[in-house]
């Protein structure tokens, strides 16, 4: 097991500071959150704009694009343009992203990940996306201000959108590591994170995590089953990774 995980690829995981200090975590998958590099083109407000079926009322960067560059998740400004606050700091802006996010929530997503999240990491993330975001409010601005955490809510799970797109933008977000793993688990695969596959009747196995894919689960362990190797992700739910169908 050892000489397998040696030679595994692992995930990159890039730490940067942009010019405000804040660090970025590239998620090493094929969505790519880097720090912006300057203002906003005028090619990424018109597709922003037509990615939300309107023009954004708040300044914003693009923080997250997938491989063709198209923007999947912005960082709005705290304080919109006419003094309303804006308490959702990073905005889910891509269609897939927001159509399979949407599915999610659907099917009773909210309420499971409010089950499957500790109400104590729940409450630290809610109070680290506030720190952030408030941080960014000009220390001049006497209107009003943003409040609660993620999505604006001071507890629970309001959106998963919201946490999703915070932990693709390098988040320490639990709900949006929860919501990765759903996505990837729809897909059939396993993705972000390192994998070892024990011993089956074909022999040792090594998965690494899926090039093809744009979502990200959390780490995994794996045992022998029966029938070949036996997955268990962030969430307990279980796949099943036939040997001829396994990255090695």
């Amino acid at each position: 097991r050892d000489r397998l995980t040696r030679l595994l690829p692992a995930v990159s995981v890039s730490v940067r500071n942009d010019a405000h200090g804040r660090a970025w975590r590239n998620p090493g998958t094929d969505l790519t959150a880097r720090p912006p590099t300057g203002p906003v083109s005028a090619a990424d407000r018109a597709r922003v704009a037509e990615l939300l079926g309107r023009a954004p009322e708040g300044d914003f960067e693009v923080v997250v694009r997938d491989r063709a560059g198209d923007p999947v998740v912005i960082r709005n400004a705290p304080i919109l343009r006419d003094g309303r606050p804006m308490p959702t700091l990073y905005w889910l802006v891509g269609a897939e992203a927001r159509r399979r996010v949407g599915r999610l929530e659907a099917s009773g997503g909210v309420r499971a990940a409010e089950a499957a999240v500790p109400a104590v990491d729940l409450e630290a993330a809610h109070a680290c996306y506030a720190s952030e975001r408030d941080a960014a409010v000009a220390a001049d601005h006497t209107g009003p201000r943003p409040t609660g955490g993620v999505g604006g809510t001071r507890r629970g799970v309001k959106c998963l959108h919201a946490h999703y797109a915070w932990h693709l933008a390098g988040g320490d977000d639990p709900v949006g590591r929860w919501t990765a793993a759903q996505l990837a688990a729809a897909d059939g695969r396993i993705t972000a994170g390192r994998a070892a596959i024990g011993p089956t009747a074909v022999g040792e196995i090594a998965v690494g995590p899926s090039a093809d894919s744009p979502l990200a689960a959390g780490p995994v362990a794996a045992g022998p089953t029966a029938a070949g190797s036996t997955v268990d992700g962030p969430t307990a739910r279980t796949f099943s990774i036939a040997a001829d169908t396994a990255e090695t």
